[in-house]
């Protein structure tokens, strides 16, 4: 891959997902799933702060916001973390700390409107109130997305080395493989417990920020 340096926004962003993350533990607590499934709001723990469908009688307007500082595990807030930390910091260093810091946020806000919108959907097809579905969405993910959509748009023929598998490709290929392979697992209900829809909905928006911020122009 390549060196990043550990400053500006993204030195904030990993500091405060950490600090989220340890702290609804110490705060709010381990959630309990049996006794959010029965309704019982004593149940959530840390889950409160993650995003619920609007109108579960879990949701609070502020998730919106919350769910992307959130993190189911460990290895989930690691994962995104390395992400943000390697695909950030040169994204940031083009636009500047409040373009990269705004585009982050919507981006996340963006992959939180997907998701629920397409879940409403599908609830709704399958004959369920969707106020009734109280799994939540956590995580940084669709901003992440929103970020490798950035870099592969501002430095497209850079070359990304992959651990898994062990190959080479450039940023504009790694997007798009990345973005068709969230597709395709969305639409055909693979890997349960995985919001691929927010991953599409933070690269959506962050496409549509971009094609706004530099008037349609495509680079090679």
């Amino acid at each position: 891959m390549f060196y990043q340096q550990f400053t500006g926004v993204v030195r904030h962003l990993i500091i405060l997902n950490v600090l989220v993350f340890i702290g609804s533990y110490v705060i709010l607590g381990q959630e309990s799933f049996p006794r959010m499934m029965e309704g019982d709001e004593n149940g959530l723990g840390r889950l409160y702060l993650a995003a619920f469908m609007p109108g579960s009688m879990y949701f609070q307007p502020f998730q919106m916001a919350t769910h992307m500082f959130m993190h189911g595990d460990i290895m989930h807030l690691a994962f995104n973390m390395l992400s943000l930390y390697l695909f950030g910091p040169m994204v940031e260093a083009v636009w500047g700390h409040k373009r990269f810091l705004l585009y982050y946020l919507v981006c996340g806000v963006g992959a939180y409107a997907l998701h629920l919108g397409v879940q409403w959907w599908e609830l709704d097809r399958a004959g369920i109130d969707p106020r009734t579905w109280n799994v939540p969405m956590l995580g940084a993910s669709g901003a992440i997305f929103g970020i490798y959509v950035a870099f592969g748009y501002l430095f497209p023929n850079q070359v990304i080395s992959l651990l898994f598998p062990p190959i080479s490709l450039k940023a504009k290929y790694f997007v798009i493989i990345m973005a068709g392979l969230e597709l395709f697992y969305g639409v055909r209900g693979y890997s349960t417990g995985i919001a691929h829809f927010a991953h599409l909905g933070g690269a959506l928006f962050g496409f549509i920020m971009i094609m706004i911020w530099y008037r349609g122009r495509l680079r090679y």
